[in-house]
């Protein structure tokens, strides 16, 4: 009889803690299933190239602690809404018949697909046109709402959180605002944590909608209270009341610069000088720490155990202390936003910190 092929795939955007996946996927298929298992390189655009590699045990040997992804990823591979030309135009085009006969031709009998929001929706898609797909959550903005947590989100708090301190020590020395800007498009997650566990002063998310004058105001009030600096964290897809996000690119719907906006909306009205620091790509390079190696560790072999059970149109979901699996259907009809109520918020509003909205 035959050996069953998978294929894994990583979508999207690089992630501290991809390669702890593949490798816990892998292991599982190969040592508990006897899978033969190939790695689809560039996502679903390495199935309309049929760009695929065999994964054996010793192909993944040593990948556990490193960032990004051994199979490389792309965001713009969907073959539902492929690039094309046409006319000098450019439109897109539907290329999924085409993805899946070759996914036929490669053999391969099911596919663990790694991404987020995007990547989910098309794994659904093709599920549906036949193909056995099972799911792994993969965001650092932690807003999938299937899912308590997703690996690489607490690695990029860590990151933040370090910059933050490292801010605070120069904003001190200086008597300086200093204004951090990490990503959150949709969702301030890692602007709520790292800027509480960095003891940031204003922390600016995409769920409260701050004013200049909110925020001018409380660095007047820490000024009469005797503080001589102030930390600013603010989301990359924050936005004042009435205003829009800031985008680096309008067309494309790249996020960035809100920071500086901030600085230029506030800087006239308070006797400190500003400093900005934008932490970009920083916060999905480098190795996942240790409680992200363990959660893409188990949803790698959770993923694994799916395609075993030939439990398809599954997604692997941490709740609790437990994995457990939900449709991926729904797993992508909801997202999960900061509860301007919640008790994260509420939190740090007893400490003192603003939100920019005058509460």
């Amino acid at each position: 009889m035959a050996r069953k092929r998978i294929g894994i795939l990583t979508g999207g955007g690089d992630c501290p803690g991809l390669n702890a996946v593949i490798r816990a996927a892998v292991r599982t298929a190969i040592r508990d299933y006897d899978f033969e298992v190939l790695g689809i390189q560039f996502g679903f655009e390495g199935l309309l190239t049929s760009s695929a590699i065999p994964l054996s045990v010793e192909a993944i040997r040593g990948i556990l602690p490193k960032g990004g992804t051994l199979l490389r990823t792309t965001n713009r591979g969907n073959p539902f809404e492929y690039p094309a030309m046409k006319d000098g135009e450019r439109i897109c085009v539907d290329r999924s018949a085409e993805c899946v006969e070759n996914i036929h031709k490669l053999g391969i009998d099911g596919i663990i697909a790694i991404g987020g929001d995007g990547t989910l929706k098309i794994a659904q898609r093709l599920c549906d046109m036949g193909i056995p797909m099972v799911a792994v959550p993969k965001t650092i903005d932690n807003d999938l709402a299937a899912t308590d947590y997703t690996f690489g989100f607490f690695t990029a708090v860590s990151v933040a959180t370090e910059a933050v301190d490292r801010l605070h020590t120069t904003a001190e020395s200086h008597d300086r605002v200093m204004i951090l800007e990490v990503m959150g498009r949709d969702a301030g997650w890692i602007a709520l944590y790292s800027g509480l566990a960095g003891g940031a002063d204003i922390i600016l998310i995409p769920e409260i909608p701050y004013t200049p004058e909110n925020i001018i105001s409380s660095i007047r009030t820490r000024d009469r209270e005797g503080a001589t600096f102030d930390l600013i964290v603010v989301a990359e897809g924050s936005k004042a009341v009435g205003g829009e996000e800031a985008y680096l690119d309008r067309r494309s719907k790249r996020l960035g610069g809100i920071a500086y906006r901030v600085a230029d909306q506030i800087a006239q009205h308070i006797k400190h000088e500003i400093r900005v620091t934008v932490l970009g790509h920083i916060q999905r390079g480098g190795s996942p720490i240790a409680y992200d190696r363990i959660l893409a560790t188990r949803f790698g072999k959770a993923a694994a155990d799916l395609l075993g059970r030939r439990e398809f149109g599954k997604m692997v979901a941490l709740r609790g202390d437990e994995i457990v699996s939900v449709a991926i259907k729904d797993a992508v009809s909801k997202m999960k936003y900061v509860d301007p109520q919640g008790q994260m918020v509420q939190t740090a509003r007893s400490l003192g910190v603003s939100f920019g909205d005058g509460l």
